[in-house]
């Protein structure tokens, strides 16, 4: 039996505020059981909902030094078991006493990240679980690799533990001065130099952990070619390349029980690739009627849920959005982020009320019934390491249509009216004239040749994306890593 620990800042069902949570939550209860004893670490958090808190079960507590600081700090153990997996919990009322797991101030949070990657090398020999490999994801665990080769390097408790890095978003990376960061750790000085954390005078976790990990992965093969030039790689597409022998693209999947419409109990109506042309026009009409919208299955409905950031592309919806609306076209947006853009969608909506539904919130039961009743859904993204949102709406036969970066490229074949092939629509310029031909283009396949977009619907549904392909892809680089 191969040991695995994974280490994250969130976890479903505990607490999620990104793809990062449901990567960290579905992943291990998809590896081999009987080859993989598979563990998770992240911290203790108050905001985690009481009705999982109140059944952690205390395990021990003792005080670690942490950095200069002339006492040692409070580490407390907590333990869960769910689907089959054992939880740890890092309890430090000082650190995560909080209302959402990131906190405004970014100095407190890499504070707060750097004592959980220490805590989490000293709670392992307490528990007396003695990873073959630790699973470090993001800027928020990247200090574990730095701590194995530093603080903890002659314990002979890891002397056979390697690292894994993966980078779920490289523009994410835990940046701060060289002082605090000594204060914090008290790492050597020569752990502060240009081929180790220094980054541009400051110092950076994310790189820390990119130079030491054993290895490194991110959450598409393209995005993990995208991200060795500059355009992609955050200013560190250097030691990227530098290290691209050791990196590698595994394609997320998602959790094939939580989205099936054929079992949903938060859609209007369930349905399969047989008969997705009738129901998805039910859970339209349905979903018009309750968003206020004219009811009429013939609308055309293209949906974004998404943050509203700047990556995600919406700078080319706010160029195009007064063409994308006409009148046989209903849009509907669900989700939060820059004013700017939540301003942007309010205002269409109230310019065109008939035509733009915009939710400035987030809903996972509204998600789940825009997925079933749209017809396309937009993600004309910037960068996309992986992407769930295509992922999803591929399972519900909501036709994506994508710019061609990351993992938009991997996951969606441009429709080829010729052969009869793809799953989907794509432009490979960050261009919002070419994002809306695309629009317009599929609305026409839609109107015009409802026969070959009802089979695109049909080959969509049918694909795998679920964690069974992943999961086997990340057995063998375990299995191969624990052998080299």
């Amino acid at each position: 039996m191969n040991n695995i620990l994974f280490a994250a800042s969130e976890c479903v069902p505990f607490i999620k505020t990104g793809g990062l949570a449901d990567v960290v939550g579905a992943l291990p209860q998809y590896l081999d059981k009987k080859q993989f004893d598979v563990r998770v670490i992240m911290p203790y958090y108050t905001c985690i909902p009481d009705k999982y808190r109140n059944e952690f079960k205390y395990v021990h507590h003792f005080y670690m030094d942490y950095g200069m600081r002339s006492e040692g700090v409070h580490v407390g153990i907590m333990e869960y078991e769910y689907n089959g997996i054992t939880f740890y919990f890092v309890d430090n009322e000082y650190y995560f006493k909080c209302d959402s797991p990131y906190s405004p101030d970014l100095k407190w949070d890499i504070e707060r990240f750097t004592f959980f990657c220490k805590a989490v090398l000293a709670i392992l020999p307490v528990i007396g679980f003695r990873p073959d490999i630790i699973h470090c994801h993001d800027w928020q665990a990247s200090m574990i690799p730095v701590f194995l080769h530093s603080a903890f390097a002659t314990n002979p408790f890891f002397s056979s533990t390697k690292t894994i890095m993966t980078i779920h978003n490289l523009k994410f990376q835990g940046v701060w001065d060289i002082d605090t960061f000594k204060f914090n750790t008290a790492l050597p000085d020569y752990m502060f130099t240009s081929d180790k954390l220094e980054f541009h005078n400051n110092a950076n976790m994310l790189k820390g952990g990119l130079v030491y990990a054993d290895y490194i992965t991110t959450v598409s093969e393209t995005y993990a070619e995208e991200i060795k030039y500059p355009f992609y790689g955050e200013q560190l597409d250097g030691l990227l390349r530098a290290r691209s022998a050791s990196l590698r693209g595994i394609l997320n999947g998602i959790d094939y029980k939580v989205f099936d419409p054929a079992h949903d109990n938060k859609i209007f109506a369930d349905y399969t690739a047989k008969n997705a042309k009738t129901k998805k026009a039910e859970n339209k009409k349905k979903l018009q009627e309750q968003l206020g919208l004219p009811v009429d299955e013939g609308k055309y409905m293209i949906a974004i849920i998404s943050r509203l950031t700047d990556q995600k592309g919406l700078d080319l919806v706010n160029y195009a959005i007064e063409r994308i609306c006409d009148e046989n076209t209903q849009f509907v947006i669900i989700g939060t982020g820059d004013p700017r853009y939540e301003n942007m969608f309010t205002h269409y909506q109230w310019k065109y009320p008939e035509r733009v539904s915009a939710n400035i919130l987030y809903s996972d039961e509204l998600a789940h019934k825009l997925y079933a009743a749209a017809d396309t859904m937009l993600m004309p993204s910037l960068f996309e390491p992986c992407g769930l949102t295509q992922l999803i709406a591929l399972r519900y036969g909501t036709l994506p249509i994508v710019r061609e970066t990351g993992g938009l490229k991997d996951t969606v074949t441009p429709y080829n009216e010729f052969d009869g092939t793809g799953n989907g629509f794509s432009f490979a310029n960050y261009n919002g004239d070419e994002m809306l031909g695309v629009i317009n283009y599929s609305k026409h396949i839609y109107y015009n040749h409802r026969k070959q977009w009802d089979k695109m619907v049909q080959r969509a549904m049918e694909q795998d994306f679920s964690w069974n392909s992943s999961a086997r892809q990340y057995e063998g680089m375990y299995s191969w890593m624990i052998n080299w």
